[in-house]
């Protein structure tokens, strides 16, 4: 059956051909060892001069895909299964997830890393791009609520879906934390210490991509045990008050609440608390350690790559565990 190439002005002959091709051999329509079309045939098919398609298996031999010999032509070499792998932003528990991942995965897999930075447009821009050239497809979405209709492009069996989730995900696989009641839970397991404060203040800032929904969770948990609630959308704290304890969410607000305490002659644990979200390694050894409450990270990405090793569907939310330390 003969085609046509069709491209656009930032695509030339050459790459669409090499693209078309390269996404028949992830697909495996062509499998490794097996031999490719001639330059004469694919000549014919696409309607292109044979000079196009000597190009794109030039550009394909570059992307280790395939190779030729005498006497055998073009033929494809050991394919590696490609992820795509598109988070949000980069942070010490991401490192944590993303070591984990590739680590549980063997040398047959070759992992794309991206960041989408919480931007929408650039979050369509990658995964739009990416679309068709993976055979799987790990992806943080860019909100809590909104779900993406490009992953109606991707096959649910190719598609995992982390952290963020809270939009309805239908048959699609999730390993999600829960912003919410796993909030509340992990709070609750600190009962008995918060009750020694007189004030839980919690710092969301208004440009924060944390969910918004947790502010319910937080004053829920405070109304239920009778304790003073206040929530600061700013920036930076600007003053730290005695017998208050602190929940912040980003490591830069950690280490402004230290510093600040510091200059004031307050000591984090017995004049003030201070609880923090995600764990990382620095909270173990920052002022005789740091509360946190954490998904385990590492989980995730052992996890996430099961799915790819396996195929078997998932749909998990990860338990918020406390990670209790000398400042509460």
């Amino acid at each position: 059956m003969e085609k046509s190439v069709k491209f656009g002005q930032q695509s030339t002959k050459v790459k669409q051909l090499s693209d078309m091709i390269e996404q028949d051999i992830l697909i495996g329509k062509y499998r490794t060892d097996t031999s490719l079309p001639s330059i004469n045939a694919l000549s014919r098919t696409f309607h292109v001069s044979r000079d196009t398609v000597f190009k794109a298996f030039a550009a394909l031999r570059e992307r280790r895909l395939i190779d030729s010999t005498p006497g055998k032509g073009y033929y494809v070499i050991n394919r590696q299964e490609k992820i795509f792998l598109l988070l949000d932003e980069y942070s010490p528990f991401k490192n944590t997830l993303y070591n984990s991942f590739t680590k549980k995965l063997s040398v047959s897999y070759k992992v794309d890393l991206w960041f989408h930075q919480y931007n929408e447009h650039i979050f369509n821009t990658i995964l739009q791009e990416a679309i068709g050239r993976y055979n799987y497809y790990v992806v943080m979405n860019f909100d809590n609520e909104t779900f993406s209709p490009l992953f109606d492009k991707i096959p649910s069996s190719r598609l995992l879906l982390l952290d963020f989730g809270k939009f309805e995900k239908g048959n699609r696989s999730y390993i999600c934390q829960d912003f919410d009641e796993a909030f509340y839970k992990a709070l609750s397991e600190l009962t008995e210490r918060l009750k020694r404060y007189r004030k839980m203040v919690f710092q969301l800032p208004q440009e924060s991509k944390h969910p918004q929904t947790s502010v319910w969770s937080f004053e829920a948990y405070c109304r239920d045990n009778h304790m003073v609630a206040e929530v600061v959308s700013d920036e930076e704290i600007q003053q730290i008050e005695k017998g208050v304890v602190y929940i912040v969410i980003r490591q830069t607000d950690v280490v402004n609440v230290i510093k600040r305490s510091r200059k004031e002659g307050l000591k984090c644990g017995t004049d003030f608390g201070l609880i923090a979200y995600n764990d990382t390694p620095a909270y173990e050894v920052i002022d005789d350690g740091i509360t946190a409450l954490s998904i385990d990270w590492e989980e995730m990405g052992r996890k996430a790559a099961r799915f790819i090793l396996t195929g078997e569907p998932v749909q998990e939310f990860l338990p918020t565990e406390v990670h209790l330390r000398h400042s509460v």
